[in-house]
């Protein structure tokens, strides 16, 4: 008689919970399980929504870092004359092998001497460089090309090495 008492007992606080979690006024049994089961299907359906706004950011994500990638893709070298023989350098351009190299050995050949340097590879490569010529007749245009050489010269060696590894010749 008493187990049957403290089954009454715990049925009765399951279903006060239940009225509870599905705001549901009515005593009746059937009523507070329909309520249950239309609240559980609620929350199923909140849950796939849920997900799929989680996918479509996913795919959003992916196309915006797609979008970033070309954009970080685009080389840009701005050479500015401080004085005569003496050049300000900005150079930004994708990740990629030996970047500084190419542009050291630029410098070099063009017997540029590097006073004093910024290198970033945080978000691409970056440079900042202040360089002063041993010909004070070099000119912008002739320090921006070999530069732009430079670099083009890796990313297409990189290229020619990738073209390499999926052909079979």
């Amino acid at each position: 008689m008493a187990c049957r008492v403290q089954k009454r007992i715990s049925l009765r606080r399951k279903l006060h919970i239940l009225r509870v979690l599905t705001s549901s006024n009515s005593a009746k049994r059937t009523s507070i399980a329909n309520a249950t089961v239309l609240r559980l299907y609620k929350l199923k359906l909140a849950l796939e929504t849920v997900k799929r706004h989680y996918e479509n950011l996913l795919a959003t994500r992916g196309e915006h870092i797609n979008l970033l990638n070309h954009v970080k893709e685009n080389k840009d070298v701005k050479i500015e004359k401080v004085r005569a023989g003496t050049f300000m350098v900005k150079v930004t351009c994708e990740k990629g092998s030996n970047k500084l190299v190419a542009i050291l050995e630029a410098f070099d050949e063009m017997c540029l001497n590097v006073q004093q340097a910024k290198v970033s590879c945080e978000n691409g490569f970056s440079l900042e460089a202040i360089v002063v010529a041993e010909d004070q007749t070099l000119d912008v245009r002739d320090v921006s090309e070999a530069l732009q050489k430079a670099i083009g010269k890796q990313s297409g060696e990189k290229d020619l090495q990738k073209f390499d590894k999926n052909c079979d010749l």
